[in-house]
């Protein structure tokens, strides 16, 4: 049976604040977004204490925008992990308008995990991984 990554998702409300001089949502908001599911996806999946141990540093974002959102747009953040490679994981996000679930913007990010205390590269185990798919 394959590995699925299992998918994590966080509705958000469009705000006024979030609209830009060209009437949509600004290229930051969608980071923000992207930012906001991994950290919600990352504490929903894990303790207090390993949260605790592992920080995260991101290495990389790329985003593509495909539509825009509007002004009282409700959206959804759909987020997933990818395989680990050295002590860089992968994530991936995709922000889907909720009224018909377009594709509005896709994301990769690189994350790192670091030892909140030194900063330095902080080991995932792989059961902690693991808990992020389902067989």
């Amino acid at each position: 049976m394959a590995v699925q990554p299992i998918r994590f998702e966080r509705t958000f409300h469009v705000a006024a604040a979030d609209i830009d001089d060209l009437g949509h949502v600004n290229n930051v908001v969608y980071l923000r977004w992207v930012q906001d599911v991994a950290a919600a996806h990352w504490e929903s999946t894990t303790t207090p204490t390993e949260r605790a141990g592992i920080g995260w540093v991101v290495l990389r974002h790329e985003i593509d925008y495909k539509h825009p959102a509007k002004p009282g747009d409700e959206v959804i953040a759909r987020t997933w992990v990818g395989p680990p490679v050295a002590a860089t994981f992968e994530r991936h996000t995709e922000i889907l308008r909720a009224a018909d679930r377009r594709v509005l913007a896709q994301a990769r990010s690189l994350w790192c995990p670091v030892n909140p205390k030194t900063g330095r590269v902080q080991p995932i185990d792989a059961t902690l991984h693991d808990r992020f798919y389902t067989s």
